[in-house]
Parts: structure tokens; C-alpha cells; sequence
């Protein structure tokens, strides 16, 4: 016999609807004593937004053959989807699904429904054939074509029926169950977000469960160094002995170090000092008005190599070994490429990049911002504060992930009044940094617009000519295979620039995911090839895969790559250096 169907708790539910009108009222009150500010103020050119739409739909409707098609193909699609409502369970393959990853359409009404089933495949199979159109124009500027599916994405993203009460049958269940005091509570968490002046959907993560220095960037260590741009880390061995040569991690500036010392099951820095290396971190200043005049020289001549100095001081070795993520991969390059201009290029014993670029050809998404009337309307946007906001970058990488970063939290907090449950990942996500104007200026033209760097002595950079091939030390460069800000092709590009014989390893998952891979969770995989071929998807084709994480093949290959014997552990600190405080350091906390 079938169950009844459970009943909600009416004196419950009573309840609820009780506290989420006072819980309105309050948010009200502060709403209105906090107003948001209206600032009209872009970092983008919205006249290029335009222009660029116009140009990439003239280029499709200037091929009116191929329109037909496409229009044929769509009439084609629909009329099996259609056929497939009709006939559920018949269809050998859906005329449309999700895509692999996409987590909006798991709740089992979306299949078991047919009135939700019909407006998930509507709204899936409307988005691909709005894609192809977009994709099928002739415009032949990668910028443009970037901008026009970027929006295009972020329409899709926001019409998508789960972000609607009465199409979303979570949502549906959720308000019968409360008597709609559910969005009474998600209502006064909007105003309640929109008075914080950040915006709204701040609400990722329980940011409440986390403390930095106990239970999040709380590998044991000390502040050994610091100017006014950097700190630096050295954290406390846990062998008797360790490898000769040290280790210097050099993070991104958009967010704080931390990303590699999370919780300790999962920390990066824990893993190496437990497996014998000497980690050292550069932790980098959140600058304010007074570093606007701070560029690229400046992070990488007083950040970068200045690192390396303190380091080989305080460890008495020659060389140091270099790994950076993202934009802190490139300014590592740069500073090891101005090292080998002055014939100092064996003060780095070795060098890693992971996920991080050189070749700046193929940005994705990114490209869409990547062009000269964009950079100028940058380059005035920031001129008053002398810096772009951390919370304005944090909008642009969200806007890039909008259904993981914006909607589904949009959802659960607005909709559904669900507490967000922690993340350590999502609470460093959110916990970013500004960005100085001059070093924006320098990095958005030389690097990303000019596309530079890849090109011998083509950037000039503290007094000397940059030229990859002369590095020739043993450089290993990580990509992540689903990497929606380094693209794993590009990241892998990089490599025919470096002298030597660089090795690439393509390792699982996300951008940020795929680097905090510990190997006791057997997550992910990664890929190794000793073919030297140019080609990625040829990389791949002939690439073993191996299970678990790359972290033990990366640590096998410095222990490889170091030609001193072990050494007894090294105290925190050395010579005329002194712990100033205990990491994870001022510069993190905010202090």
C-alpha cells in the first residue's frame, strides 16, 4: 500500500511565516538606512558591447543559405522533441539533455513532470540553437565574437526556468509547504545583501564556520619577511630532514595566497612540508590608494625576485624552486625571464606554472574584454580610486560561472531561504583583493592586448628585455582540463616558448578545483606525454592517464630535479631574519 504523501507541520509552517515577516521588517529598516548606491560608473565600454552584438548578428544574416539551414535543423529538433513528449520512454536518445556538469535540472520532477519536462528541453534545446546562431556568423574579431556569446550565455543563464517560482518545482513545493513564507525570508535576504553595498548574492557560503589562522590557512609557519607589498611565510617542517633546495609559491593578486592552505585535509602547503620541502608563500598586500602607482615592475622586481633573495637568505642555498597559479605563473615567468637577462638565472632551481598563461592568443570568454575600447574604459573607471575593487573583479569571474557563482545561490537563498552550507573554497573565492591602476594598465596592454610576452625582447621589463627561450631551467607547466579561465590548450601552448625540454601535466577538474586535488580523496586523475608535439589535441590523443592527483608526480619530479642532498629540517627564520608574527600574517588577515 502506498504511503499518503507526508504533511507539513501547520503550526510550523505558522511559525516560519511569524518570523520571516519580522525578519522583513528589519530588513527594511536597514535597507532603508543603507541604501545602495547607484553609481553608473562601468569598467567596460558599453557602446563596444553594442557595436559588437551588431557586427556578429550582421554576420549572420549576411548568409542567408546558411540561416535556412539552421532554421531547418531547429524545425527538425523541435518536431522530435516534441514527438519524444508525447511517446516518454520510447525515444532511443533525448533530442536534448544537460550538459555534463549542469546541476540546475536535478530534481526529479524536471523528468518525472511533464508539464517541468517540457519547459526544461524547451528552454535546453532554444538555448543550443540560440548559440549556433551566434556561432555561425562570419565577424571574424575574436573580441567581439566574445562579447556577443558571453551575452547571449548570460541571457540564457537568466531566463532559465529554474529561476522562476511558478517553473521550478522545488521552489513550488517549497512555498505550498511555508505558505509562501519562504519568499517573505528571501526577499528580506536581498534587501539584506543589497544594504551591505556589495550587491546581491553574497550568500555562497556559511562564512561563520571558518577562522583564518585555526581552522583555514592554519598550517603551522611564521612571517619572515615583508615590505610594502608582500609578506612572506615559511612554514614549520614536520621531517627531520628536507630536500636541499627550498620551495616559493607566488599566488594571483585578484585573491589571497590561501587558495593551497584551505583546511588542513586538503592543504597544498601541509601535503609539501609533510613530504619534505621548505614552503615558503608570498602573501601579497590588498592595496589601497597609496599603491595606485605600483606596476608590474613593482611585483615583480619588489614582489617576485625580491622573494627569491629573502628566501635563498634565509635558507643559505643557491637556488630556489618557483610555482605559481594563474597570474601568478606569469609573473614568476617574468621575473625568472629578467633573472636570465642579467645572467642570474641560477638563483631559480626550477619552475611551475599552473594553469597560468603566456600565450595570451585564446582567452575564451575572456577575450570578450580584451580590446582597446574596453582597456581605455578601464583604465578611466579606476582612475579615481587608483584601483579596482575586489568586489568588482568578484562580480566578473561570478558573471563567467553565473549558474554555479550567481543563480544557484540566487535560488537557495532568495527563493528557497536555505542557509548556505561552508565551503573553505568558496570562502577564499570570496575573501579577494584590489588591483593597483598601473599594474592593471601595464599587465591589460603588454600582456593581454599586445599579446607580448611570447615574442623575445618583445616586453621590456626592469631595464632588460624578456626572452623565455634563454630560461632554461627545468620548468614543468599544469593545466586543468576544465579550466574556464586558463583554457588547458593555452596553458599547454606555453611550453614551445620556454628553452629546455619543458614537461606538461594536465590534471582534472576546474581552475581552482583541480589545483586543491589531495591524494587521499582519489579524485580527478591527471594525464602525462613525453611527446614533444606542438599540437594539444594531439597531446592528449597519445596522453596516459593516471588516477588520483598529480601532487605526488609534481613532488617526485623536484626531488628529481634536485641535485643537493637532504638537509636537517630548517627552523623557521635565519640569519639577520627574524619571525615577525605568526602566519598566516597581517596581510591575509586584514590587520
Amino acid at each position: 500500500m502506498t504511503k499518503p504523501p507526508k504533511m507539513p507541520n501547520p503550526q510550523a509552517s505558522i511559525d516560519y511565516l511569524t518570523d520571516a515577516c519580522a525578519k522583513l521588517s528589519g530588513a527594511m529598516q536597514h535597507f532603508l538606512q543603507n541604501p545602495p548606491s547607484l553609481s553608473m560608473a562601468t569598467s567596460y565600454d558599453t557602446s563596444a558591447v553594442m557595436a559588437a552584438m551588431t557586427d556578429v548578428m550582421t554576420g549572420v544574416m549576411t548568409q542567408p543559405q546558411r540561416l535556412i539551414e539552421t532554421q531547418m535543423k531547429a524545425f527538425d529538433e523541435w518536431s522530435r522533441m516534441w514527438q519524444d513528449m508525447w511517446t516518454p520512454g520510447l525515444a532511443a536518445k533525448p533530442a536534448v539533455a544537460p550538459e555534463r556538469g549542469d546541476r540546475r535540472f536535478s530534481d526529479g520532477d524536471w523528468e518525472s513532470s511533464p508539464f517541468f519536462r517540457s519547459l526544461k528541453d524547451s528552454h535546453l534545446l532554444a538555448a543550443r540553437h540560440l548559440r549556433e546562431f551566434v556561432q555561425s556568423s562570419t565577424e571574424e574579431d575574436k573580441s567581439k565574437r566574445a562579447m556577443a556569446e558571453l551575452i547571449v550565455e548570460q541571457y540564457l543563464n537568466a531566463v532559465s526556468p529554474t529561476n522562476f517560482i511558478l517553473t521550478n518545482p522545488q521552489v513550488m513545493r517549497r512555498t505550498i509547504d511555508t505558505c509562501g513564507a519562504n519568499l517573505i525570508a528571501g526577499f528580506a535576504n536581498m534587501l539584506e545583501d543589497l544594504a551591505t553595498g556589495r550587491g546581491i548574492v553574497q550568500r555562497r557560503t556559511d562564512n561563520g564556520a571558518f577562522r583564518l589562522g585555526e581552522n583555514l590557512a592554519c598550517t603551522p609557519g611564521g612571517v619572515v619577511f615583508q615590505n610594502h607589498l608582500m609578506q612572506i611565510n615559511q612554514y614549520t617542517a614536520t621531517t627531520a630532514s628536507v630536500r636541499a633546495r627550498p620551495l616559493l609559491y607566488v599566488p594571483p593578486l585578484v585573491n589571497k595566497y590561501y587558495m593551497i592552505d584551505l583546511q588542513p585535509a586538503s592543504s597544498l602547503v601541509k601535503w609539501l612540508v609533510d613530504q619534505g620541502h621548505t614552503v615558503f608563500v608570498v602573501s601579497w598586500v590588498d592595496p589601497d590608494e597609496s599603491h595606485r602607482d605600483c606596476g608590474v615592475e613593482d611585483y615583480v622586481g619588489t614582489g617576485v625576485i625580491e622573494a627569491i633573495e629573502q628566501v635563498r637568505k634565509v635558507t643559505g642555498s643557491d637556488a630556489v624552486d618557483l610555482f605559481g597559479f594563474c597570474m601568478g605563473g606569469t609573473l614568476l615567468s617574468m621575473a625568472t625571464a629578467v633573472l636570465a637577462a642579467r645572467g642570474e638565472l641560477d638563483k631559480v632551481g626550477s619552475a611551475t606554472l599552473i594553469g597560468a598563461l603566456v600565450d595570451f592568443t585564446d582567452m575564451m570568454e575572456w577575450s570578450a574584454f580584451v580590446n582597446d575600447a574596453h582597456v581605455d574604459a578601464l583604465d578611466v573607471h579606476i582612475g579615481d580610486k587608483g584601483y579596482i575593487a575586489k568586489d568588482e573583479l568578484q562580480r566578473l569571474f561570478s558573471m563567467m560561472r553565473a549558474n554555479d557563482l550567481i543563480w544557484s545561490s540566487y535560488i537557495s537563498h532568495y527563493l528557497l531561504d536555505k542557509e548556505a552550507p561552508p565551503s573553505d573554497l568558496l570562502f577564499w573565492f570570496e575573501d579577494g583583493s584590489h588591483i593597483p591602476e598601473a599594474f592593471l594598465r601595464t599587465y591589460n596592454r603588454k600582456l593581454l592586448l599586445e599579446d607580448k610576452l611570447r615574442e623575445p625582447g618583445a616586453v621590456t621589463l626592469l631595464g632588460e628585455h624578456l626572452d623565455l627561450t634563454q630560461i632554461t631551467v627545468p620548468v614543468t607547466i599544469i593545466g586543468l582540463k576544465d579550466d574556464h579561465v586558463s583554457s588547458w590548450k593555452s596553458v599547454f601552448r606555453g611550453r614551445q616558448y620556454f628553452g629546455g625540454e619543458p614537461v606538461y601535466i594536465l590534471g582534472g577538474s576546474g581552475h581552482n578545483a583541480g589545483v586543491i586535488n589531495h591524494p587521499s580523496r582519489k579524485k580527478h586523475g591527471f594525464w602525462t606525454n613525453a611527446d614533444k608535439t606542438t599540437d594539444a589535441d594531439a597531446w592528449f590523443a597519445g596522453a596516459q592517464k593516471h588516477e588520483g592527483s598529480w601532487w605526488p608526480h609534481w613532488s617526485d619530479w623536484l626531488y628529481a630535479n634536485d641535485p643537493g642532498e637532504e638537509v636537517p629540517a630548517r627552523k623557521l627564520g635565519g640569519g639577520k631574519l627574524k619571525v615577525l608574527e605568526k602566519a598566516p600574517g597581517s596581510y591575509v588577515l586584514g590587520a
